[in-house]
């Protein structure tokens, strides 16, 4: 009978609570300006902002190199570990909506005071066992809506902690092909700047040779040492750099600071298309955008919880047991014991309390609202700066390259000339060192404009993280059969070769 009435106020109670209303305000997606096209959008632009691009450069160690850090990298790690402890705090505010049930049992014995005034019957002894068992109900009924807004916002701060993970590998990706790029662009200068040093090694050569025969004078010997030694001072500022550079990539696919294998040249890497896509897509496109947009949804639930709080919390608790001097007349009908209470607390007065909560979550979500509309406009900046970055790099890459054809025409008839008596040194040394700034020049456009495909794929999202986001996920190990015992490795059993051991 009584299990009958502790059902029947629990069926009670949940028709209230799904029958109580929400308070604050339902989330709408705010509506934001966006433009219809972008001002830079090249007509050849493909519809491939979902495919893995980085494949695209067609080096093999890049591929490996991302494939690694998708794996290793902290970040990466720290993230998952993210999503997990939000997809905790959802799971333990939505548990609210639900009544909580616990169990208990006790055993003890007491001998009472024979000194104490209360007389004990003659017979009767002063020691005795008390066993009890409980099992008790409490349910805070949801009738206003406050866990459920709660749940509302745990719900999308667990979304939001997974757009994160996503934002943190769409980075990562994207940072280790620039950091890639950007090495190879490295070692192409250091071999500019050594075959540079290697010719003005010889030149010195020639003109020390020269000044000891009297055919040039010390000025241009000094000439000629003072731009050997400034191109071996470009090649030890760049293997700083080289260093720093492998350091760096190391870490990014979650190594140690240490030496990077090297894949194609630079000039050899393929060049990814440029994408295309509409500038309304990019909301769903990035992970950054929509995790911003999260946020945003969380504030805007945690109104309803504040406001919910002006309002009445209706509490039940029920509990049904056993309480019995002997243990074996624990679970007999006579030793039952059950309770059912209910309460209903109202705030009537708290000197703005509430209200002060109720302003700060509204307060809030206007700063998550506009955080989510500043997060539009700056992805739509960053897709502008790297598509007018593919189109003028490029631009920039047939100029320099053509000023390359032209110094080394330069620098070959300066030295002609200076050869046939009809000019100084000092025209060839300038020819030279334009030569070799212009080469630098060039190599690092090269890596500039490669660089600028990799912002361009960033800035724009896409499907792509999706897959990277499978990649980062570690294969299951290989299970090994029950039956199977272990064997050494290199220790192939009777009948079986030991390559075959070797590749299981």
């Amino acid at each position: 009978m009584h299990g009958t009435v502790l059902a029947r106020l629990l069926a009670f109670a949940a028709l209230l609570a799904l029958g109580g209303c929400l308070l604050g305000p339902d989330y709408v997606r705010p509506k934001v300006e966006v433009p219809a096209t972008y001002r830079f959008a090249q007509g050849e632009a493909a519809e491939i902002a979902n495919v893995t691009w980085w494949e695209q450069f067609q080096d093999p160690v890049l591929d490996q190199l991302i494939a690694t850090a998708l794996l290793e990298n902290r970040d990466v790690k720290i993230a998952a570990a993210r999503v997990d402890e939000f997809q905790g705090q959802f799971v333990t505010t939505r548990s609210g909506l639900f009544p909580q049930v616990g169990a208990g049992a006790d055993a003890s014995r007491q001998r009472a005071s024979q000194a104490a005034g209360i007389p004990i019957p003659n017979g009767i002894s002063p020691i005795y066992n008390q066993f009890d068992a409980t099992l008790s109900v409490a349910w805070e009924i949801d009738l206003f809506g406050k866990v459920r807004r709660q749940t509302e916002a745990a719900r999308a701060n667990l979304l939001a902690s997974e757009e994160g993970r996503r934002a943190t590998i769409l980075t990562l990706v994207s940072s280790v092909a620039s950091a890639y790029i950007n090495l190879r662009n490295l070692d192409r200068q250091l071999e500019i700047a050594t075959e540079t040093v290697k010719s003005r090694d010889e030149s010195v050569r020639v003109f020390t040779a020269r000044f000891k025969g009297g055919e040039v004078s010390q000025m241009e010997l000094a000439q000629s040492q003072s731009e050997y030694e400034a191109a071996k001072a470009t090649i030890a500022q760049i293997e700083m750099q080289i260093a720093q550079q492998e350091n760096a990539l190391s870490v990014l696919i979650g190594k140690n600071p240490g030496a990077i294998l090297r894949g194609r040249e630079l000039s050899a890497m393929g060049e990814p298309p440029i994408p295309n896509g509409l500038p309304s897509e990019l909301l769903e496109r990035r992970p950054d955008l929509l995790q911003a947009e999260q946020a945003l949804v969380a504030e805007n639930a945690l109104i309803g919880a504040a406001k919910a709080l002006y309002f009445p919390s209706i509490s039940l608790t029920g509990l049904f047991g056993t309480v019995s001097a002997q243990f074996s007349n624990l679970f007999t009908g006579p030793a039952r014991v059950w309770s059912f209470a209910g309460s209903v607390t109202q705030p009537i007065f708290t000197a703005g309390n509430i209200s002060g909560q109720v302003r700060q979550a509204e307060a809030r979500q206007q700063e998550a609202l506009f955080s989510y509309e500043k997060s539009i406009q700056v992805a739509f900046q960053e897709v502008e700066d790297a598509l007018i970055s593919v189109q003028k790099t490029h631009e920039q890459l047939t100029v320099v390259g053509n000023q390359v054809e032209a110094l080394h025409t330069y620098a070959r008839l300066a030295r002609q000339r200076y050869e046939g008596g009809y000019t100084s040194y000092i025209e060839v040394l300038d020819a030279e060192r334009s030569l070799f700034n212009a080469q630098l020049s060039y190599t690092q456009t090269q890596g500039a404009e490669l660089t600028s495909f990799v912002s361009l794929y960033k800035a724009m999202g896409g499907g792509w993280v999706l897959d990277a986001e499978k990649r980062s996920v570690p294969p299951p190990a290989p299970s090994t059969p029950a039956d199977t015992a272990p064997v050494a490795r290199g220790a192939a059993p009777t009948g079986e070769p030991a390559v075959a051991l070797e590749a299981r």
